[in-house]
């Protein structure tokens, strides 16, 4: 499985821009690619260490726990690194 963590806050223009493409990229890939994908969002305001390392930074982007981008989400550059993620989980599954 791999894991896109949107970091962000409520009422940034931003955020909401980066989590419309991660759910268009998401959208765009095959049922099989997408099912192995999960997302989750969290809060600048509600964990003060992520607002310590990321509140200039907003919105932030990590797959699998590294850093993907941040302020800027480019589709195609998110969907490469999911799609490749992705591989890397199967074929680790396969070992």
């Amino acid at each position: 499985m791999t894991t896109i963590t949107l970091i962000g806050k409520d009422g940034c223009h931003l955020c909401d821009v980066a989590r419309g493409v991660v759910e268009h990229v998401l959208a765009e890939l095959s049922e099989a690619d997408a099912d192995r994908v999960e997302v989750v969002e969290r809060s600048i305001h509600d964990d003060e260490a992520l607002y310590a390392q990321w509140w200039e930074k907003i919105p932030v982007v990590l797959i699998d726990d590294r850093l993907h981008a941040h302020w800027r989400v480019a589709p195609e550059r998110l969907r490469d690194a999911v799609l490749t993620a992705a591989q890397n989980d199967v074929e680790g599954a396969v070992r």
